[in-house]
C-alpha cells in the first residue's frame, strides 16, 4: 500500500527524483497514477511528460536513480494508463455535457475548454493525437470530444493511437538519452527544466496562431 507523504501536496512531488526517493519501488505505480489522472481527470498541471521521460531515463541510467523495470512493461503500462485516463475524461464529458464546459473554477477553467475546443475544431481526429503533446490540451481534448458527442468507436481508436505515440516518443527519448549518458539521471532536474521549456513551445505556437487569426478577422476602421 502506498503511503501518502504530507509533502505530496506541495511542489516537491513535481520533481521525479523526489518521487523516486519517497516511493522507491512504488515509484513506477505512482507515475502510472499521475499519468492516468492528468489524461482525463482535470489536473492539467501534473507532470505527465516529465514522468514519462524520467522513467525511460531511470530505466537506462545507472547509480542511485536506476529503475529496475522492463522497458516494454513500462511502455505498455503508460499507454494503458494514458488511454484509460482519456476514456474517463471522454465519458465524463458525454455524461455531464455542456454545463461542465461552462464552469470557471480554480481547476476547471472555461478558457481551457474554449482553447481546446478551438484546437479540436482545427485538427479534427488528429487533435486526439497532436493534443497528447500539448500540455493542458492533453487533459481537456478528451472531455471536449465527449461533450461534442464524438462517436465512441472513433474516439477510442484515435485516443489509443495518441496514447501509444505519446508514450513511445517521450519515454524512449528518455531511455536512449539515459543509455547514451548513464549518469544523466543524477541531473534530471536540469533535464526537466529543458523538457518543460520544450513543452511550452506548442502552447506558444497555438497562442500566436490564434492571436494572428483573431487580428486578421477583426474589423478594421474605414
Amino acid at each position: 500500500m502506498i503511503a501518502l507523504h504530507p509533502l505530496l501536496f506541495g511542489m516537491d512531488w513535481m520533481d521525479p527524483k523526489w518521487l523516486f526517493n519517497q516511493f522507491g519501488t512504488e515509484f513506477f505505480w505512482v507515475c502510472l497514477a499521475i499519468v492516468f489522472v492528468e489524461c482525463g481527470l482535470f489536473f492539467p498541471f501534473l507532470p505527465g511528460d516529465t514522468l514519462l521521460f524520467s522513467v525511460g531515463l531511470f530505466i537506462a541510467s545507472s547509480g542511485d536513480y536506476h529503475l529496475d523495470i522492463n522497458l516494454a512493461v513500462a511502455l505498455l503500462g503508460f499507454a494503458v494508463a494514458a488511454f484509460l485516463g482519456n476514456v474517463c475524461g471522454y465519458e465524463i464529458g458525454r455524461l455531464l455535457g455542456p454545463p461542465l464546459a461552462q464552469r470557471d473554477g480554480r481547476i476547471l477553467k472555461r478558457k481551457y475548454f474554449e482553447n481546446t475546443h478551438a484546437f479540436f475544431e482545427r485538427h479534427g481526429n488528429k487533435a486526439l493525437v497532436l493534443g497528447r503533446f500539448v500540455p493542458f490540451v492533453r487533459t481537456y481534448v478528451t472531455v471536449v470530444a465527449g461533450i461534442g458527442q464524438m462517436e465512441r468507436r472513433r474516439f477510442y481508436v484515435w485516443s489509443a493511437v495518441g496514447a501509444v505515440l505519446w508514450v513511445l516518443v517521450i519515454t524512449l527519448l528518455g531511455y536512449f538519452l539515459g543509455a547514451a549518458f548513464p549518469s544523466l539521471g543524477e541531473n534530471i532536474d536540469k533535464i526537466v527544466i529543458v523538457l518543460a521549456l520544450v513543452t511550452v513551445i506548442p502552447i506558444a505556437w497555438e497562442w500566436w496562431r490564434h492571436h494572428r487569426h483573431a487580428e486578421a478577422a477583426a474589423p478594421t476602421d474605414g
